[in-house]
């Protein structure tokens, strides 16, 4: 296999290749381990015990994500726009606060470097990309926006009615100081949490409390039915996995020859051939069966 910057892109974006399934898996397995080894450094005996090991372990991971962040910059044409990216800024909190505890190691300091050492589980956002389903349902989401909106402005009015009329009906003596206490009476049953920190002492409150708790089960129900709908409908609609070589977004339609975000032609001259005879082989197996 030539190593040049088209090999390397297909083996590190496309997943519809033997070797981009075998990196996508590899890299999984890789961010898996890294992120254990940092949960089992917070624990104090773990620590104590193999800490240093586990320090060997998160910068052998470190270096091995850096060398891969570099190829992904490197292979892709539009190098900016991916290092922009949602992708692009994750891999790259995966990676920076290793070097940083580095330069951050005053006495002073060390309660920031913990906190670095924390923020490098944002590698477990890296293994978002590698969940086929990932994009149909940040689709789904994206078109329930306004229908939720709508959703939880409504709820938002019923709480403070809610919560307005049981300060009315049970008042401070029963734990009702204020109408935001009240709302926050008015928030825990309708969302059929219920803490029992403040409850209703008197029957006409009970009664009340009782129809709230009744509508917090239907109105939990819808915001669950807008995202199904909308889920089917990105399911209809599901994409492949083939990722744009210019701008690396993913999201095309099986059909689709060029980006759907910067027009560029998806396949290039072998690739276009060697998809066409795989679609041929497909179709004659097919048949066959």
């Amino acid at each position: 296999m030539t190593f040049n910057r088209e090999t390397v892109r297909l083996v590190i974006f496309e997943a519809q290749t033997p070797a981009g399934r075998a990196f996508d898996v590899a890299l999984i397995v890789c961010i898996l381990i890294s992120v254990l080894a940092v949960l089992l450094d917070s624990v104090a005996e773990i620590h104590e015990r193999y800490g240093d090991l586990l320090y060997k372990v998160e910068w052998a991971f470190t270096i091995l994500f850096t060398i891969e962040y570099v190829l992904r910059l490197w292979c892709i044409e539009n190098t900016a726009r991916y290092a922009r990216s949602f992708y692009g800024v994750s891999d790259l909190l995966g990676i920076v606060p290793t070097y940083l505890s580095l330069v951050i190691a005053d006495t002073q300091y060390l309660l920031v470097v913990r906190i670095l050492r924390v923020l490098r589980v944002f590698r477990v956002l890296r293994m978002v990309r590698y969940v086929g389903e990932a994009q149909v349902l940040t689709d789904a989401l994206k078109a329930s926006q306004r229908k939720i909106t709508v959703f939880i402005s409504t709820v938002l009015a019923l709480v403070v009615v809610f919560g307005s009329f049981m300060y009315l009906i049970e008042g401070p003596e029963s734990g009702f100081t204020s109408i935001p206490k009240s709302i926050y009476w008015a928030v825990i049953t309708l969302t059929t949490v219920g803490y029992g920190d403040l409850t209703p002492v008197t029957p006409l409150g009970q009664a009340f409390a009782t129809i709230v708790m009744i509508l917090g089960y239907g109105i939990i129900a819808v915001p669950t039915g807008i995202v199904t709908m909308e889920l089917t409908e990105a399911h209809r609609r599901s994409a492949n996995t083939r990722t744009c070589p210019m701008c690396s977004v993913e999201g095309h339609i099986r059909e689709a020859t060029y980006c759907w975000r910067c027009g560029e032609h998806l396949f290039r001259p072998d690739q276009a051939r060697s998809g066409i005879a795989e679609d041929r082989d497909k179709k004659d197996l097919s048949e066959g069966l």
